[in-house]
């Protein structure tokens, strides 16, 4: 019987080599690079007439020129080198990204070509008669003018005319472009006409300037030179819009204009913008009578900033050019700039801190020669990064006007009226005048992260730096979404803001927005280091469609850098009863706040929020949110997505528990903790106890499920009549699972130890039979002792005690050679014990401080290895090998901050996994920071001269430097490969999940594991898997495993059934039996499928030979015999020696045929 495998359709993924390759800043670039690419014929011809004289030979020096010594440039060069990049490896990708990310020559040419193009259309606009602002027939039926009209009706005239004139503006001739997404700004000058000196009043401005949008895109769109167009507006601003052009072809995707309208130079005096000045009246927005004839309304300091910005693009153009010429670095800094801000989503939308601004922002520091003109990209980038982190523009604004207008307003009415403070060369706009402080804190975060981690050599700081995307679902630890935007109108109804909403144009979603964060701010207090918020996107919408409305936005995203000293505190205290702070406090909490008496004897103000376990306790900044936002902005709690603790129910404890397990894993280190204590304390041992260390991962707070004492029925079990121990019953369900967890106990060193390896067993016999004779004597527990160990009840929990030598591994690897010699020769026994009395213990004593300092360690870690277990690689990447990898996250989480909740830690592993250059990179572990840069140096350069002999996942520790024991046995090439792909497409899928509130909350997605590419699924018995409550999803059981309600004994006790797990022992066997047939995989946290692979070598036909019959059928070819595997027999013996586990084989034949 023979097997042929039929081709199968791998999945969609890619490579190694193009995960590696691909950079935010190549995207888009394929074409240009195909096409600059020379064509076959021309490096046929080029070869043909290559010639002997073309061949470059090396050039001859004398001695004089060859011990030359450096001129001043190079030493310049050198040094240059040496003090501002840690190596010149740096430097270098800091020069190849800015190749990559300017506009080469060909791209230079395309936006010429169209720019001409479009000039000359221009041109062509037809004139209209003069009809009332509010009449729009002159408009044909496919154009729709980019405008909401709140109110409809306004004063004044319009008529279409040709533009005044058309010109380049922004960072395209400035030369700051930047790919991969290209755009040039088109400056179109309306004609005077068109105009009245007081359409600064009532948004007449604004839609005069809509309305020559919809006259330009009804004029261009029949032309065959254009090839798409959109509208857009300016960072969100829906009172500045914009018209997107595109070129025909194949080019669309690779360039985009905007068409910005702007008043004629000089029509508007700036003094009309005034941020005090009133441009909008309150009687015509309602539409109710005036109180009085003259009244004027609050000031409109965004109303005025947003046309102030349409009067001055000429003007700064102009500034930066002369900036920009006497600096040459100027461009390529801001091109710096521009990339840093992309890769941290803060450069497009509402309040951004644009590329425009980022150029303003070099600019300052160099014309207030806080840089000196002659420095490098590099260093203007690193004081324009140190200036932002240490100058807080919400207090201490900055101004780029050097003699200012005496009516242009103050630096301090500037901060009277807007949030962050950047005032132009004109003295009279702000350029951050839409910006929120919390945008400028996060900023500001940012810059003093991306400063502490610049001059570490520990880290690679040009890709952290430049080269990793930082979006919010990654780098916050909780985010919650208010969707259903239209309720913001009653928001803004509650908080009396009027004057602010005719101030933003009638967009209650800005108008609210900073009320909010400053809400919530109040709120969470100390509970968080930072409250950020996403950034708007600019709408697009096609030429022949209404502008969408501003309920239509996305969901606004909040992001929280959770402080994990106060964030899970149930108690918010205020101030004494009696202070007059308490009014304040009481009306900040409403009903919430309460009297309350503390321990101190002081009576104070306090709220007192909901949670027991620690997951609820992680969530009461959802409580605080949902409570302020329904008493201050009339927000329902329905209109509130919170994504914090969506994976809890992935590894909570029970079915009807509320906790996830840390109550669970405190109790059982508390428990061992106190037999520690009465081992040490033991007396009448032969040798005394040197040290006891724990080395399980449920000691060190990272078992995915932590054992949880059971009060066992005993009638359930059959019993040893010689030991007491209960057994299993052969006729009932599998009983409970209860693990053992290990303890090394080391014993004192002395000259009675023997030195053969044999006589040491012994010894450690006697010494497990004397520990179990003295702890039941003297603490009353009930023991069970073996050569190789003793087992101790207590507290409902298996205590596994070994008692370790510490020469036994050197014993082990001693041997005497032919000559009679004593050498010493490493084996696997001696690694292995190594591993199980030293590596171990060492790692979880390790691993439990660190869960000291980060509380959301273990959980990450939980969560970590409960993904790898369902997506079946627990077998390849084994506990302590994922225990690491989240460590590293925590130990050196650059570019984020370390993770202060398990979600944003669980996403930035699955990150880890399906970005990390494996096979060019060691991971680095540093513990304690006991690793320092030259240890970094020595790591990395072993790796690269051994890289062939080591693991493809290598994981060096400060305790193993070179050869990475942890992943020695896995995973391999092909599963790591694996690996990464799934991880790439669960992180894609989560991320997309926690942040659309379209799509099902059902994380549980990512952890089913696909399996149609398996071979043979081997389905088992539900009865007969002892942890299927643990399975990802569980199925309602009717059986009982052997437990009644109540708690279990602290001491005394039968022995219940230990580590009895029917899927381990099965497992096993086939691997034994089959595993050079077949891989196997299974979840081991009630995993009820095992799914089988066949190997492709093993089913390659081999010479007849009687003993390599194994599981083998004979085929005769003429006068030869082969043997192949017997598949027939071999899925029949799959549910033979599985009995009453295997439910039945499946046979999956569309992949291979018998």
């Amino acid at each position: 019987m023979t097997m042929k495998r039929k081709a199968k359709k791998l999945p969609a993924s890619k490579s190694a080599e193009e995960v590696e390759n691909s950079d935010p800043s190549s995207h888009g670039e394929e074409e240009e690079d195909e096409e600059e690419l020379p064509t076959p014929s021309k490096a046929t011809k080029t070869e043909d007439h290559a010639s002997e004289e073309s061949v470059p030979r090396p050039q001859k020096l004398s001695k004089g020129e060859l011990y030359k010594p450096p001129t001043a440039e190079e030493l310049h060069q050198l040094k240059e080198a040496e003090s501002l990049f840690h190596c010149n490896l740096l430097k270098m990708q800091m020069e190849e990204l800015l190749k990559e990310v300017v506009l080469s020559e060909r791209r230079k040419r395309l936006v010429d070509s169209f720019i001409m193009k479009i000039k000359a259309l221009l041109q062509n606009v037809p004139q209209t008669r003069e009809v009332e602002l509010n009449d729009h027939s002159w408009i044909s039926e496919g154009v729709k003018v980019p405008f909401l009209w709140v109110p409809k009706t306004t004063k004044g005239k319009f008529h279409m005319a040709p533009p005044a004139s058309v010109s380049l503006v922004g960072s395209y001739p400035l030369g700051t472009c930047t790919k991969p997404s290209v755009s040039v700004d088109l400056s179109v000058i309306m004609p005077p006409a068109v105009l009245h000196p007081k359409d600064v009043l009532n948004q007449r401005y604004p839609r005069k300037r809509a309305l020559y949008l919809a006259g330009l895109a009804q004029h261009l769109r029949s032309s065959p030179e254009i090839g798409t167009l959109r509208y857009s507006c300016l960072h969100g601003n829906r009172l500045r819009p914009l018209l997107l052009l595109t070129p025909p072809g194949k080019d669309s995707n690779s360039l985009t204009v905007k068409i910005h309208v702007y008043p004629p130079p000089g029509f508007f005096k700036p003094s009309l913008f005034h941020p005090k000045r009133n441009n909008v009246r309150t009687h015509w927005y309602t539409g109710l009578e005036a109180p009085q004839p003259d009244a004027v309304g609050p000031p409109t300091p965004h109303y005025n900033s947003s046309l102030l910005g349409d009067v001055l693009p000429k003007a700064h153009l102009q500034f930066l050019s002369a900036i920009s010429a006497q600096c040459s670095a100027f461009g390529e800094a801001v091109a710096l700039l521009k990339v840093w801000l992309r890769q941290r989503q803060l450069d497009r939308g509402a309040g951004c801190f644009s590329g425009f601004v980022g150029s303003m922002l070099v600019a300052y520091l160099l014309s207030s020669h806080r840089v000196s003109n002659s420095m490098t990209a590099y260093q203007l980038l690193r004081n324009s990064l140190h200036f932002l982190a240490s100058t807080d523009l919400t207090k201490n604004g900055i101004t780029l006007a050097k003699n200012p207008d005496s009516k242009a307003p103050t630096l301090h009415e500037f901060h009277s009226t807007f949030q962050v403070v950047f005032v132009d060369p004109s003295g009279y706009l702000n350029l951050c005048a839409d910006m929120t402080a919390n945008t400028y804190k996060q900023v500001q975060n940012e810059a003093s992260l991306s400063l502490q981690f610049w001059d570490d050599p520990t880290v690679d700081g040009f890709q952290a730096l430049l080269m990793t995307p930082k979006p919010l679902i990654r780098t916050c630890d909780h985010v919650f979404q208010l969707h259903g935007l239209v309720k913001l109108q009653a928001s803004c109804k509650k908080l009396n803001l009027l004057g602010e909403l005719m101030d933003h144009g009638g967009d209650y979603v800005l108008t609210a927005l900073p009320f909010i964060l400053s809400l919530l701010q109040l709120g969470l207090g100390k509970r968080i280091h930072l409250l950020t918020h996403s950034l708007t996107a600019d709408p697009e919408w096609s030429v022949d469609s209404e502008p969408p409305k501003h309920k239509d936005q996305t969901p606004l995203s909040f992001g929280l850098l959770l402080n994990p000293e106060h964030s899970s505190s149930v108690l918010e205290r205020g101030p004494p009863a009696d202070s007059p702070e308490a009014a304040e406090f009481r009306q900040l909490w409403g009903p919430r706040a309460e009297l309350r008496r503390f321990q101190d004897g002081a009576i104070t103000e306090a709220v007192l929020w909901g949670g027991s376990s620690a997951c609820q306790k992680r969530l009461v900044p959802r409580e605080i949110i949902t409570h302020l936002l329904q008493l201050h902005a009339d927000i329902p709690e329905s209109c509130v997505r919170y994504v914090g603790g969506l994976f809890d129910d992935v590894i909570k404890i029970g079915r009807r528990s509320c906790s996830t397990g840390e109550e669970e894993s405190l109790k059982v280190v508390q428990s061992f903790d106190d037999l520690s204590r009465k081992l040490w304390q033991l007396e009448d041992l032969p040798l005394s106890i040197t040290s006891v260390q724990a080395a399980h991962p449920a000691l060190r707070y990272t078992q995915v499920f932590p054992p949880v004492p059971q009060k066992l029925d005993y009638s359930f079990f059959e019993q040893d009549k010689q030991s007491r121990a209960l057994v299993p019953h052969k006729d009932k369900p599998c009983p409970v699972f209860i693990p053992p967890l290990q303890v090394i106990c080391h014993m004192e060193g002395s000259g009675k130890w023997p030195h053969e390896r044999l006589a040491i067993r012994h010894v450690k016999a006697a010494f497990h039979i004397r520990l179990g004779e003295l702890l039941r004597k003297q603490h009353m527990y009930t023991c069970s002792t073996t050569p190789t160990h003793v087992d101790v009840y207590k507290d409902g929990l298996i205590f596994r005690i070994q008692v370790a030598y510490h020469r036994e591994p050197q014993v082990l690897r001693e041997s005497i050679g032919p000559d009679g010699l004593l050498r010493y020769r490493d084996n696997e026994e001696a690694q292995a014990l190594e591993m199980e009395t030293l590596h171990r213990p060492y790692l979880t004593s390790t691993l439990h401080g660190l869960q000291q300092q980060h509380p959301s360690f273990g959980v990450t870690c939980r969560l970590a290895k409960r993904w790898l277990a369902a997506q079946l690689f627990s077998d390849e990447v084994d506990e302590d090998a994922a225990d690491l990898l989240v460590a590293s996250l925590f130990l050196q989480p650059v570019p984020f901050t370390p993770p202060s909740s398990p979600q944003v830690g669980f996403l930035r592993f699955l990150h880890l996994l399906s970005s990390f250059d494996w096979k060019n990179c060691p991971l680095v572990v540093n513990f304690n920071s006991q690793l320092t840069a030259s240890d970094y140096v020595e790591i990395k350069n072993n790796f690269i001269a051994s890289r062939e002999s080591l693991p493809v996942m290598f994981i060096a520790t400060p305790k193993d430097k070179k050869v990475s024991i942890w992943t020695k046995q896995g995973p391999s090439v092909q599963m790591l490969q694996r690996l990464i792909v799934v991880a790439s497409e669960s992180l894609r899928v989560l991320e997309a999940q926690l942040l659309d509130p379209s799509q099902n909350q059902d994380v549980r997605v990512a952890l089913r594991p696909p399996l149609d590419m398996y071979d043979v699924l081997i389905h088992l018995n539900p009865k007969y898997v002892p942890l299927l409550d643990q399975a990802v999803d569980p199925p309602h059981i009717t059986f009982s495993r052997g437990t009644v309600p109540g708690s279990a004994p602290s001491t005394r006790g039968l022995l219940p059934v230990i580590d009895f797990n029917p899927v381990s022992l099965y497992l096993a066997e086939l691997r034994d039996a089959f595993g050079h047939l077949a891989l196997f995989f299974c979840d081991p946290y009630g995993g009820t499928v095992i799914a089988v692979l066949w190997k492709p070598q093993a089913f390659k036909a081999q010479p007849f030979k009687t003993s390599q019959m194994s599981a083998r059928c004979v085929e005769v070819s003429g006068d030869e015999a082969h043997s192949l595997p017997n598949v027939e027999a071999i899925l029949e013996d799959f549910r033979i020696m599985g009995d009453a586990l295997v439910r039945k084989v499946e046979p999956r034949m569309e992949n291979w045929v018998v």
